[in-house]
């Protein structure tokens, strides 16, 4: 059974629950799933999974789209660590009347390429908090991961 750790940072709670709402969606893809605040993990953790996924906010105004403080250790760790061979996929939560809007979910992008892990699906950015449509675009994330993951296996 592949295994997914999903790594988050969150300050109001819209990025726990979209990555709360993505663990459940590939829990019922048949991935097993890990959890936890990216302040409590260590990028070396992601070693022990097939996929590495962070959700990120994106601190905002007169910031110019800082990444969060208790994500800054975690993003700068991540140049020390090869992650050839997994799997990554970014999240993140932001307010469009920012004109930074979700700059986290890019700079996490920019930083896992450099590791040589490989793009599971496209970074997901969304507003605020994570309603229907949102909800859907995780499940929908989900499926195409897990048959990413399905395809890797068999080949």
């Amino acid at each position: 059974m592949a295994s997914a750790l999903i790594v988050y940072a969150s300050l109001t709670g819209n990025t726990e629950e979209a990555a709360e709402i993505f663990g459940q969606a590939l829990v019922e893809q048949g991935i097993e799933v890990t959890i936890k605040e990216i302040g409590s993990t260590e990028v070396i953790d992601f070693l022990a999974y097939d996929v590495c996924i962070v959700g990120s906010y994106t601190y905002g105004p007169g910031t110019k789209g800082k990444l969060p403080e208790e994500a800054q250790d975690f993003y700068e760790e991540m140049m020390n660590v090869d992650l050839s061979g997994k799997w990554y996929t970014i999240f993140g939560s932001g307010d469009d009347c920012y004109p930074e809007w979700c700059t986290a979910v890019d700079d996490f992008d920019q930083q896992f390429q450099k590791t040589g892990a490989k793009l599971a699906v496209p970074s997901y950015k969304f507003n605020l908090n994570p309603e229907e449509q949102e909800m859907e675009d995780l499940y929908e994330r989900a499926k195409i991961l897990s048959e990413v993951i399905n395809q890797k296996e068999r080949s």
